[in-house]
């Protein structure tokens, strides 16, 4: 190949991978877009208080932060907004254990915090971040379980409670809850939280007496 054509070649070669390049940039932009709902003023709010309060030192979000307590890109599908509210101004009012201190968020900020973490849950991230497998329970095949459980996991009970060191924190654990509550009590709770216990945030569980007599059951087993 004579000099001129090799020259000919870096030159055409570069610029049409150039133009490629660009092509893929602009195609990208225009899909990442169309992944995040709009940021609103109450979104925005949300992002600052979580950089006041520097939550990304303890939680990773959208795969950025640290790894000392849970990843909060989907937390708000797994719990409702009022519990997340109050859990974030007061966490050990509503579980004693709790790890996260009184950062003394206001009701204001709790909101704006709130919806901040609705806007990252409703953002295609490709499945990303992955689910963790947590321990051998967790991979308890589906044909293996008691229809209780089968209720449990269906209902996302873990999102918020504890068995044998498998779930979330921000309510009680159950890994013994069937030494400490009986089969009415249980019942009662489920289908109506607030009459059992006044200002808890769990909502009424929405299920049939047969269903419901199952998931109880199953609680009941934990001892």
């Amino acid at each position: 190949m004579s000099n001129k054509a090799a020259k000919n070649l870096f030159i055409y070669g570069s610029i049409f991978f150039f133009v490629i390049f660009l092509a893929l940039t602009f195609d990208t932009m225009e899909k990442l877009d169309k992944r995040a709902p709009a940021i609103t003023e109450a979104v925005n709010a949300g992002k600052m208080a979580w950089h006041k309060y520097d939550c990304i030192g303890c939680h990773t979000i959208l795969g950025n932060g640290s790894y000392f307590s849970p990843d909060l890109t989907r937390t708000a599908n797994k719990m409702p907004k009022e519990y997340l509210k109050q859990y974030l101004m007061n966490p050990k009012a509503l579980n004693q254990k709790a790890a996260m201190p009184n950062l003394g968020i206001t009701s204001e900020e709790a909101e704006s915090l709130a919806a901040f973490l609705d806007w990252t849950s409703r953002i295609n991230t490709n499945n990303w971040p992955p689910k963790p497998i947590l321990a051998k329970e967790a991979r308890i095949e589906d044909k293996d379980m008691t229809p209780g459980q089968r209720l449990y996991r269906s209902f996302g009970c873990s999102n918020c409670h504890v068995i044998k060191g498998i779930g979330g924190a921000t309510g009680p654990d159950l890994t013994r809850v069937g030494n400490k509550r009986d089969k009415a009590w249980l019942i009662g709770y489920f289908k109506d939280p607030r009459a059992y216990i006044p200002g808890t945030v769990m909502p009424a569980i929405n299920m049939s007496d047969a269903d419901m007599e199952q998931l109880t059951e199953y609680m009941l087993t934990l001892k």
